[in-house]
């Protein structure tokens, strides 16, 4: 076993994990004041909800064996509980748990990440259904999809989910997704949308009518999230190696860019450049270089981060336009951001990007894993929300929403100003 690679992926799933209390921060700065337990709850919430479905038969779903080539909702049924794993083989790299543990935090965020859409009007309970109800149906079989894999004794690859290896028996080369740009960022994304269209717009909603009520708050939530993110994107390649190092490089390069590319865009357009829409650039630019991290130099990543920012800046508008209430901008940001990361590999990843093959079979199969994501995820959130408002509900009354639902929800306030 080499320890030394134990202990990478081990510091990594920590740098992941504390990324859900970052989005709560994040998320919590972003609402209004009377909102905030209830939003920071919501990824709490996931954070218990999802650590113990996880090992419970999670792990057993989303990484099935062989069988997640074809069918990626198979249960490794030795795995419920994880008491197959509790050893480690003498010829393991690293101890199995390990790779549980890592691959625990990246369930628990992308659940967490579509609590964003349904800020100010959610109930609690119905999210922790609707958590429940999306991971084991959505979450769990995606990330078989994308994260499945396995060697044969001789070293080399024997089987994996169809969108990274799987496609490879038709196209000759699969999706790139290094790091989760399909299985975390379109799938919450797309799951928000679907959650923001069953629960309606929030009371009052128009532009500028809701404000972020502590920008230090999302300031604070970026920079968590950036620092996790080190560990979402170098960790994934499993070794502190090169390819790790490129990931960080890059994880550095993006989000800076993207972050910039942010603030020009609302200086252009709004005439001032703002502490959100510093932490939203890097957030966006964080999204769109996760799949890509490992297969970009740091110039096109560097240029991915300008692409990204500006593009998500914009986008975040649509929901004006277009009448859905993503509250905090999931879909702006991790949506529109996760595509864009996934469909630029398709002309710039290394070697098979068609600036370097000028062959768009990899474009191709970067966006039928793209759609495949956004839709299965979609309709299947639509259904569960939809399935939820209809029976117990999943929003809260008008007149609790305008007063807060810190107290109605949770009996707590998170500012209590007390006179002398």
């Amino acid at each position: 076993m080499d320890q030394g690679n134990t202990a990478f992926m081990l510091i990594a799933a920590a740098l992941v994990l504390l990324m859900t209390p970052g989005l709560a921060f994040f998320y919590g700065g972003l609402v209004k004041a009377k909102s905030v337990i209830s939003m920071m709850m919501l990824s709490f919430g996931a954070l218990g909800l999802i650590g113990v479905l996880w090992v419970v038969y999670g792990y057993a779903i989303a990484f099935p064996g062989a069988e997640g080539l074809i069918a990626p909702w198979s249960i490794d049924w030795s795995a419920i509980g994880l008491s197959s794993l509790l050893e480690t083989p003498e010829d393991a790299a690293y101890p199995p748990l390990a790779f549980v543990a890592f691959q625990a935090t990246f369930a628990i965020l992308t659940v967490a990440l579509v609590s964003g859409a349904i800020a100010d009007r959610a109930k609690f309970g119905a999210w922790m259904i609707f958590a429940a109800v999306w991971a084991t149906v959505v979450y769990f079989p995606v990330a078989s999809w994308v994260f499945n894999f396995g060697l044969a004794e001789d070293g080399s690859f024997a089987y994996g989910g169809w969108i990274t290896y799987g496609m490879q028996e038709f196209f000759g080369v699969g999706a790139i997704d290094f790091a989760g740009g399909t299985a975390v960022h379109i799938n919450a994304g797309a799951a928000a949308l679907a959650l923001a269209l069953v629960l309606g717009k929030r009371v009052g909603f128009s532009k500028g009518a809701h404000v972020p009520h502590n920008p230090p708050f999302v300031l604070l939530g970026a920079g968590l999230l950036w620092f996790g993110w080190f560990g979402f994107n170098a960790g994934s390649e499993l070794a502190a190696d090169g390819t790790a190092a490129l990931a960080f490089v890059n994880t550095i390069a993006a989000p800076a860019a993207a972050l910039l590319a942010w603030l020009l865009v609302e200086k252009l357009k709004d005439g001032k450049p703002t502490s959100v829409g510093a932490a939203s650039g890097a957030v966006a630019g964080l999204v769109a270089i996760t799949p890509a991290c490992a297969s970009l130099t740091p110039i096109w990543a560097i240029v991915l981060g300008v692409v990204a920012g500006a593009v998500c800046a914009l986008a975040i508008d649509l929901k004006f336009k277009w009448g859905f209430d993503d509250s905090l901008d999931v879909v702006g940001i991790h949506l529109v951001g996760g595509l864009i990361g996934t469909l630029y590999l398709g002309f710039f990843a290394n070697g098979t990007g068609l600036i370097y093959s000028g062959d768009p079979t990899q474009l191709l199969v970067q966006a039928i894993a793209a759609l495949a994501v956004l839709a299965y995820s979609f309709v299947l959130a639509y259904v569960i929300g939809f399935a939820i408002q209809k029976t117990i509900g999943f929003r809260v009354k008008d007149e609790d929403e305008i007063a807060g639902i810190d107290t109605v929800v949770h009996g707590e306030e998170g500012y209590k100003l007390e006179t002398v």
